[in-house]
């Protein structure tokens, strides 16, 4: 579904809401760029769409079905910007302490995930979940076409450690733990595919515990162009109708800024001034 509203000013907005196994936000990027270039005056979107769903194996056995969820949270919407020298100021920390380079990703989600636990206070002995969708379009070459494919095809990778490791720990160490998962991704996609995965994946762990974050940046939204530039803004409408799952998506700033935009929905009100206070004293630091 997509809706048009028009302001008094000239501008507008676009909204669209879509169902997942139709396509992920690669797709729904590739989707809203056709429909931009048609709108510019183009006869046929420049990326041809392929459906090729059969192109991608099916697990020998079917995957186990979903849990019931419980009851809703009541998670709080809120923006926080991040600035790209405090992100990069901790990539620097990370490759004199390691040797190795990380992602902005692997920075703020770090970040995301220490400053959430701390503020919710569970035990320091709770198993606590970081989920995050990755791309496996470069894992099934040869299968898919080479551009046009707008179906679901990501995987969901988890990671699990105590609440007083997360909370008690250096970025550094959370970064490292991420990119541990980061790099099990062709090892645990082909595993399902083979049938070998004894659980479903794509189940996600209720509970307060479980936290999901999704990168929006490179997913095309704030390429599309009707014919008056890119979007000002891209960002996620709440649903409070999703409220079983602790969430949080990465988004470009407003231009002129530099860095990532975080529109949180992961605690309830009770948790917030403690969630915004550990956020702010992370962008605070570098000061």
């Amino acid at each position: 579904m997509l809706q048009v509203t028009e302001f008094r000013c000239g501008g507008f907005a676009v909204g669209i809401r879509f169902n997942h196994a139709v396509f992920d936000g690669v797709g729904a990027a590739q989707v809203l760029k056709a429909v931009a270039e048609i709108a510019r005056g183009h006869a046929r979107p420049v990326v041809e769409p392929v459906w090729c769903r059969d192109a991608i194996p099916s697990p020998p056995k079917p995957l186990q079905r979903h849990a019931a969820f419980p009851a809703a949270f009541h998670f709080q919407t809120s923006a926080f910007d991040i600035s790209s020298d405090r992100i990069n100021a901790v990539k620097n920390q990370f490759l004199r302490e390691t040797g190795q380079k990380c992602s902005t990703f692997d920075v703020v989600t770090a970040l995301l995930w220490q400053c959430r636990t701390r503020a919710i206070s569970l035990d320091p002995h709770a198993d606590l979940g970081l989920g995050f969708a990755a791309n496996t379009r470069h894992l099934l070459r040869g299968l898919l076409p080479e551009e046009g494919f707008y179906g679901n095809c990501v995987y969901p990778m988890e990671i699990k450690a105590n609440a007083g490791t997360i909370a008690a720990s250096s970025l550094v160490v959370l970064i490292v733990l991420i990119r541990d998962a980061k790099d099990r991704l062709s090892a645990k996609f082909s595993e399902c595919m083979m049938g070998d995965s004894a659980e479903n994946p794509y189940t996600i762990p209720p509970g307060y515990g479980t936290l999901a974050v999704s990168d929006w940046r490179r997913v095309g939204f704030s390429e599309v162009n009707y014919g008056w530039g890119e979007p000002i803004l891209v960002v996620p409408l709440p649903d409070d109708n999703n409220n079983v799952v602790a969430s949080c998506v990465y988004l470009l700033p407003p231009k002129p800024k530099q860095g990532v935009r975080l529109m949180t929905r992961c605690v309830e009100m009770e948790h917030l001034p403690a969630f915004t206070e550990e956020i702010m004293k992370f962008a605070a630091d570098l000061a």
